[in-house]
């Protein structure tokens, strides 16, 4: 999607705020209504290789699945920890409010969230995060990576699953 006069959505950084989340730890959260489509937050944090990102791995040992990566698609990775914002934050649902978007802006991939549907004050926010896992899905990794999101179609985990 290289596309020289692409420009990067404006956002409004007091549209959200991040509080305790009954899901898990820290989660973002409507401060003014959203509407569909609307770019809410930029992930933000240092662009590493991925072999970097494995020697940084885990952030924290106690926790060590716990990480604020996200995958570009040239296979080098966000990593939020160093430079991050709000976006970090966003937790995981199987049935998110919210959907990622990668596009490119002066050469340089950036990752935008956008809202799938209106969103109203007081509701987290939450996209999919479909890790993906290189070789076989184990029931370990599965509780590894459990997801918390409780929507109805929960498929238990937040690894990218194969539909059969």
């Amino acid at each position: 999607m290289a596309d020289k006069k692409l420009k990067p959505p404006k956002v409004d950084r007091s549209s959200i705020v991040v509080k305790s989340s009954p899901i898990h730890g820290k989660g973002v959260f409507v401060a003014k209504p959203i509407k569909k489509g609307e770019a809410i937050i930029e992930y933000k944090g240092e662009r590493i290789s991925w072999k970097l990102a494995e020697k940084r791995h885990p952030h924290d040992p106690k926790d060590p699945n716990h990480t604020f990566y996200f995958s570009l698609e040239d296979g080098r990775v966000i990593d939020a920890k160093y430079g991050g914002n709000a976006a970090r934050w966003i937790n995981h649902s199987c049935k998110p409010s919210c959907e990622t978007r990668e596009d490119t802006f002066d050469g340089e991939p950036r990752v935008f969230i956008y809202a799938k549907r209106a969103l109203k004050v007081g509701e987290e926010l939450f996209y999919d995060y479909s890790l993906d896992i290189e070789g076989k899905i184990t029931k370990q990794m599965k509780k590894d990576y459990e997801c918390r999101c409780g929507a109805k179609k929960c498929r238990g985990t937040m690894l990218a699953t194969k539909e059969k």
